[in-house]
Order: C-alpha cells, then structure tokens, then sequence
C-alpha cells in the first residue's frame, strides 16, 4: 500500500491489530500475539492497491510447474523470503492472481476464523466451470477430501459485481456485528462497494479501505 501508516490506522482501529516490523519494510498484523495478515509498501505506484490469498503448499516448484500445465502463469517466481519460507505470485486461466506460500519458520496464519481474521476466501469468476477444473485439479485433497473444511468459495463475477470487474480472489475477514463494522470502515475513510447480502457462509459485504484495496466483512 503507499501509506502504510495509514493503513495501520484504518486496520488497527477497524479489527483491533496491532502491528510488529516485519521484512523489507512490510509489517506483521497480529491480534492476541498472532500474526493475523502482512502489510507492505508497494513498490511500483502504478500498481493497484489489493489483498492477495496465499495458498500454502509444501513444495511450491511443483505447484508452479501445475498451474502453467493447467493454463495459469507464474507471475512471480517462487523465491525465499529471509527464513521465514518462499512466496510467489500466480493467476488463473481468467487472470485472478493468487499467492503461493512454502512455510520455513512462518507457518500461516496464527489465528483465524476470528472476528478481525481472515475467514473466507471467495473466487469471482466469469467461466466458474473452468474454475471448478482449474483449482479443484490443484487442491482437490483440501477442497474435496473426506473430512475437508475448506474457506473457499467460488462465485460469478456478476452475482455481486458489475460484469465489467475483472475476475479476483477476494478476501473476507470476519466481524462480530456487520453493520457496526461498516460505519466504522466509511468513518476511517473506506467506503461500501457492495453492501450486504446473504451468502451461503454468511452476510456479507464488500468494502474498500482508505487507500482503495478491496476486502469483505463477513458475520456469521
């Protein structure tokens, strides 16, 4: 984000964070001593402002070389971040750029499923049959495995979002009182992009914060 400063306002007031240094400048988020999201300066300001998934694999080559064979790209090759494990960037055959993540030292999140932690993870898709095909051949185990409870979704584009919005993964966090929330996203300086409906997982709605990135809150 350009102003991370800003962005600890707005988080740390909206979700109760506090933040801890973090490497090459980005900040850990954590609530209750753990680590919860990471925030980072951008560093090219013609980038947009965004939250990005990360999907955790133990062997992050491997699951590169299988998102190029299934039609995806590797938009940042996988590479190690100081000893806490290697990070890359991917996106889908339609464009929705996710992360990759090998844990060393930095597992994952320390806590979630929380009010103020991340919670769900919903696909907007234009072809949600190609979706299904594509991310269901890379974690088919965590997805559809006897016993598995994942938090992902996928949904088309349209159902919430104007046809012209490219496809994305969009990260919720969870809320105690949505409403509540919402006032307190508009007075930090964020605004409502879809205000709130009903999803199978819970109410939800769509907000941006103060620096334009994208994220729903979700009560249930």
């Amino acid at each position: 984000m350009p102003d991370l400063e800003g962005g600890k306002r707005f988080y740390g007031e909206l979700f109760g964070w506090s933040f801890q240094e973090g490497e090459a400048g980005s900040v850990w988020a954590v609530l209750d001593g753990r680590p919860v999201a990471q925030l980072g300066r951008k560093a090219d300001g013609r980038l947009p402002t965004v939250w990005t998934v990360y999907f955790a694999t133990p062997d992050i080559q491997a699951l590169g070389r299988r998102i190029t064979a299934a039609g995806g790209q590797l938009v940042v090759a996988p590479h190690p971040v100081a000893e806490l494990g290697r990070s890359g960037l991917a996106a889908d055959p339609e464009g929705a750029v996710f992360g990759l993540w090998q844990a060393r030292r930095h597992p994952g999140f320390g806590i979630r499923h929380e009010p103020g932690t991340f919670v769900w993870a919903e696909l907007y898709a234009r072809d949600t049959t190609g979706a299904n095909t594509f991310y269901g051949g890379l974690f088919h185990h965590a997805l559809f495995a006897p016993g598995a409870d994942p938090d992902f979704g996928r949904a088309e584009v349209t159902d919430v979002f104007p046809a012209e919005m490219p496809p994305h993964i969009l990260a919720h966090f969870r809320v105690a009182g949505l409403d509540e929330a919402l006032d307190a996203v508009q007075r930090l300086g964020g605004r409502v992009q879809a205000p709130p409906f009903e999803a199978s997982y819970g109410r939800v709605a769509v907000v941006t914060d103060n620096q334009g990135a994208s994220f729903a809150l979700l009560e249930r």
